[in-house]
């Protein structure tokens, strides 16, 4: 598989990618700015992981922070500028691109480098929907003995006094902690290049064929455009199973901006019944009135939108907003290793304390 991206393809994946968010993965706005200023940098190919050589180094891509933070200050050089700091710093011969999720920004990361660069963008990303930390998006690599991990992060404005590159090496979870931090000091984000891998450890533990997936939904939300209920019910349909919960108005969003994330709650009157939901920068938990739980992480929980019909993200709605709650089971979405660890989850219970396990 090998497709060419024009701004059909990169519509068609925004749109798709902005469904897999599940309220988080960045606008689909932004998105559409990335994946158009990709295209107009040069060719840019989607490959799949069997066009690779088995020798090749992969890297994650993704941006890292809290989407909601009013000084972030973050642009497409910084995302060429981290790749390139991994080769200068870190000894990495880039073969392939992955974005760390699927999201409406999100499922774009990797592009700007990869057009910048000649560098084919793998349809194998770190996980199929988007998630809160950077450990989730690793894929497994925290559970290998030993591993290195190496990181680049590029963000803030250098005319605000808050610009940061950092490169790192260390355990995986201390690095992390370490370009949150840097997000949170370049004013709440930084676009990321890291952990190279191999093809066939991506084979095992990615999200292969999430990108084309992507496009594929995004091509049939396009069709329903402006009918948010034609949205709603053709992707559930796609991707063979969900639940369109309600209808309703947000009636109250709560958010902080806490150590590099978006955290809080909203709730949604609908037709009969209140609904709550909890989010960590993503939407974790779905409950309804009478406290049943509906959903949980990593379930893909949406709102969306029945003025625009595109999903919104926990960062975007706003009291008033009136919105179709979506569910589709996590059975039905490729997810990568770092989701399905349970470990990992238990950090969502320490976030919104909510049971989650």
């Amino acid at each position: 598989m090998r497709i060419r991206v024009d701004e059909r393809v990169a519509e068609a994946a925004v749109l798709g990618g902005s469904f897999f968010g599940g309220g988080g993965g960045g606008d689909a706005k932004t998105g559409m700015s990335v994946a158009k200023l990709a295209v107009e940098l040069g060719d840019l190919y989607i490959v799949s992981i069997d066009e690779l050589p088995r020798e090749s180094c992969v890297v994650t891509a993704s941006m890292v922070g809290a989407p909601a933070a009013k000084e972030k200050h973050l642009k497409p050089s910084h995302m060429i500028r981290s790749a390139e700091l991994l080769v200068e710093h870190g000894g990495v011969r880039i073969c392939g691109f992955i974005s760390s999720e699927n999201g409406g920004t999100s499922t774009t990361n990797g592009w700007v480098p990869a057009a910048a660069l000649g560098i084919p963008v793998v349809d194998a990303p770190a996980d199929g929907r988007a998630h809160p930390t950077g450990v989730m998006g690793s894929m497994g690599l925290h559970k290998l003995a030993g591993y290195v991990s190496v990181q680049a992060a590029v963000g803030g404005s250098k005319e605000a006094g808050t610009y940061v590159e950092l490169v790192a090496r260390g355990s995986l979870s201390r690095v992390d902690r370490l370009v949150r931090e840097a997000a949170v000091q370049a004013g709440g984000l930084v676009a990321v290049t890291r952990n190279p891998v191999s093809p066939e450890y991506l084979r095992e533990n990615a999200a292969p064929g999430a990108v084309s997936k992507a496009i594929e939904v995004g091509e049939a939300m396009r069709r329903h455009i402006g009918d948010a209920e034609g949205v709603a019910h053709r992707v559930v349909e796609l991707l063979g199973g969900g639940l369109v919960v309600d209808r309703g108005v947000v009636e109250d969003v709560s958010l902080e901006t806490r150590g590099g994330y978006d955290v809080g709650r909203l709730v949604v009157r609908g037709a009969s019944k209140s609904y709550e939901v909890t989010f960590w920068n993503e939407y974790m938990t779905l409950e309804d009135s009478s406290g049943a739980r509906l959903a949980t992480f990593p379930d893909l929980i949406n709102t969306v939108s029945l003025e625009t019909s595109l999903p919104l993200t926990s960062a975007e709605v706003r009291r008033g907003d009136a919105v179709l709650l979506v569910v589709v089971p996590k059975e039905l979405v490729s997810l990568g290793a770092g989701v399905r660890d349970p470990e990992l989850l238990r950090q969502v219970e320490t976030a919104t304390g909510k049971r989650i396990l």
